[in-house]
């Protein structure tokens, strides 16, 4: 039987992850391009020999997703697989309606095919969407978890937007580390808090080989998800956080309604922020589709470091990029600071922006007037830093999480906006590992 020609369309993670647990030693197919989309500048680059193994001795090229439909007739493309995620259910069947067009077969790729297993147990942190409060989920559970006597080692949902070869294994246990592996601002945000709390967050390019290391020196795995996906390991125990405000998107999107139907326990977060018409809705379809799950009701107080400097000011936001964009939301943790506090103004960046975020601005025209926190990259980060510099305000309300002001040179007042997952009810993070016998 002749091979399978196969395209990988992907964002510069999951595409990896299923190249690699499913397709890099399989003889039945022949994977001839993975495509790009959703990260700026990861398209023009090769998969590389080094990771794409002996099938694969010239690696793969990546191409931009714009190229699609003329990569399946020139490669004689037999299936495509999609492989990235946060996107609605429309944009996936168009996708599949473009290839099927074209002639080729459309995949989507499940849990069997696509999870590794663990020696050690696994809880998983997942998210209808993107910007729903995974992170500091991922945080509490930690902590409690340390409390009680665990080491636990977390792997990041993977950012491999370097050199993928070095990044192959990556570990973080210390700041230095952010430095020794290159690490945009996106990186930074997803690890800095780990290494905060005196932890140890694994990250990279193969799977495998990062879990077998962390396997190491963990008593417990945390995957700590990214965007909406599903995670890489079979897990023990899942974890699914839903936003209400944006209430329908955990029925409407992709792969996070695949997430919330894997959920043992779901976490609606923000309520202390959000309508209760809203929250109620949400709370409905999670029993529509998921009716045996543990529902912890969740809120997210915001901690201001100065905020003396936001009353009464013209103040620029800014909030999580992937968040803003992609996530398709409207405010984020400094836009509510800001209205709380009484700030005179939110100002409106748009005037002002430069190179990169000029282009984000015109690929995500609903963004408005916040500024999203691009750093995919080194030039992105020099034109976040001018963008910030050029706006005429006050002071700057920094939404992110991390403190931007510690890798960037701001040139006005600003102050940083945190917040922490505080659980609702008697029925907690804590009192769910209790239960299923984790501690």
């Amino acid at each position: 039987m002749s091979k399978k020609n196969v395209l990988i369309m992907g964002a510069a993670g999951r595409d990896f992850h299923n190249f690699n647990v499913y397709f890099r030693d399989n003889e039945n197919y022949n994977v001839v391009a993975f495509t790009a989309t959703q990260i700026p500048n990861i398209e023009g680059r090769l998969y590389p020999p080094e990771l794409a193994g002996k099938l694969y001795p010239e690696g793969i090229k990546i191409y931009q997703e714009s190229e699609l439909v003329d990569l399946i007739n020139n490669l004689k493309v037999d299936e495509v697989v999609f492989s990235y995620s946060d996107v609605p259910f429309n944009y996936v069947m168009t996708k599949a309606s473009i290839v099927n067009a074209a002639g080729a077969s459309f995949r989507l790729m499940g849990a069997n095919e696509t999870m590794l297993e663990s020696s050690k147990p696994v809880i998983s942190v997942l998210a209808v969407r993107t910007g729903c409060g995974k992170s500091q989920t991922s945080r509490k559970i930690v902590k409690i978890l340390r409390e009680n006597g665990k080491k636990v080692v977390a792997i990041r949902h993977p950012m491999p937007y370097g050199d993928l070869v070095k990044q192959k294994v990556q570990r973080f246990a210390a700041l230095e580390d952010l430095k020794k592996h290159e690490c945009t601002i996106e990186e930074i945000e997803e690890y800095e808090p780990h290494i905060a709390l005196g932890g140890i967050i694994y990250a990279g390019v193969d799977y495998e080989a990062i879990l077998r290391e962390a396997e190491k020196e963990a008593d417990i795995i945390l995957w700590d998800g990214g965007n909406n996906d599903t995670s890489f390991y079979k897990a023990d125990l899942t974890f699914t956080v839903v936003d209400p405000h944006r209430p329908g998107h955990e029925l409407m999107y992709y792969p996070g309604n695949t997430s919330l139907r894997m959920a043992d326990v779901a976490i609606i977060n923000k309520i202390d922020s959000a309508d209760e018409k809203n929250i109620l809705t949400v709370m409905n379809n999670v029993r529509s589709v998921n009716p045996t799950a543990t529902i912890i009701e969740g809120a997210s107080p915001l901690i201001v470091g100065k905020p003396e400097i936001i009353k009464g000011k013209r103040v620029l936001v800014i909030e999580d990029g992937p968040t803003l964009t992609h996530g398709e939301m409207k405010y984020g943790a400094g836009t509510v600071a800001a209205q709380k506090l009484g700030a005179s103004e939110i100002v409106d960046p748009r005037p002002y922006t430069v190179g990169t975020i000029t282009d984000t601005f015109k690929k995500y025209p609903d963004i408005g007037i916040l500024l999203p926190a691009m750093g995919y990259g080194e030039q992105q980060m020099k034109d976040l830093e001018a963008t910030i510099n050029k706006v005429d305000c006050d002071a700057v309300v920094i939404g992110t999480p991390i403190d931007l002001g510690r890798i960037l040179n701001i040139n006005k007042p600003s102050t940083r906006v945190m917040y922490e997952l505080q659980e609702i009810g008697n029925t907690t993070l804590e009192s769910v590992l209790k239960e299923k016998g984790i501690i």
